[in-house]
Formats: C-alpha cells, structure tokens, sequence
C-alpha cells in the first residue's frame, strides 16, 4: 500500500442526512454536489439502492463511469455493461466505501447519544470528522514507517 497514493486514503467527503427521502433520490444531488467540490471526480460508486433508470441515465451525464449496479435481474445490454472489466474493478472498489461506513458504526456511531434530528446531523458530522482525523493519523504513521525503512536500507 502506498500511503502517497490519494487512492489509498480513503477519506469521507460528503455526507447527508435523509430525511423522508430514499437512496435513489439522493444519487444525483449527491454527486453533482460532490463533482462541484471535487472536479477531478471520475466514477462514482454506489449501491444497488440507488439505482433507477433516471439515476443511470443522469449519472452518466455527471461523471464519466457511474458504478451504479441494477436492482433484479439484468438485460443483455445490462449484463454487458456490468460485465465491463472498468465497471468491475471500480464496483470491487466500493468494498472500501462500506468499510468506512463500517468503521463509523465500529467507532460509535452504531448509536446516536444526541437528540432530534439536529443531533442526529451533527453527531453523523462529528462521526465524519473523527474517522476523517483516524485515517489521517493512520496515513501519517504509514508515511513516517516508509522514511524509518528508507533511512534503514540508506544506512545499511
């Protein structure tokens, strides 16, 4: 794993609270929001939840390869688009998106002290920021460990 490597870094940079509103509803606000605040956005990776026709044809209009598997079974023209090995790899990717959300329930956030809905936002921001500061931390001493080996092998 190369800590240099943004790839590896795995930060949250967006999050919302939904009130009322189901996944598929969110899909293009969230990303649009997300491609204005980060232009080099390529992809974007989402969950079978998200899908609707309006979501698939909307998101490839925003980023270059939504990862935006169907709900059910596929049509050849589906199957085929899934079956692209860009679509795999980025799909294979999303593993990383669900194991941040994992960390955050893991690191408190399975249970929300705050009260209301305001609570509830802030705690889930909070919740953001820690893990944000977690990785952070976890890169840094990644880093620190390549320079101490380097510096090894130099003086070897």
């Amino acid at each position: 794993m190369n800590p240099e490597s943004p790839a590896t870094w795995a930060l949250g940079v967006h999050r919302i609270g939904m009130e009322k509103t189901t996944d598929d509803q969110v899909a293009i606000p969230l990303i649009e929001e997300t491609c204005t605040r980060f232009p080099q956005v390529a992809s974007a990776s989402m969950d079978k939840g998200f899908h609707s026709p309006a979501n698939q044809k909307g998101l490839a209009e925003v980023v270059a390869l939504p990862v935006l598997p169907k709900k059910g079974k596929c049509t050849a023209a589906e199957r085929a688009r899934e079956s692209d090995p860009k679509f795999i790899l980025l799909r294979r990717r999303h593993s990383a998106v669900e194991s941040a959300i994992n960390a955050l329930e893991a690191h408190g956030l399975d249970i929300c002290r705050d009260h209301g809905i305001d609570g509830f936002k802030r705690y889930v921001a909070l919740a953001v920021v820690g893990r944000n500061l977690h990785r952070l931390g976890a890169i840094l001493l990644a880093q620190e460990a390549e320079r101490e080996r380097r510096r090894r092998v130099r003086a070897a």
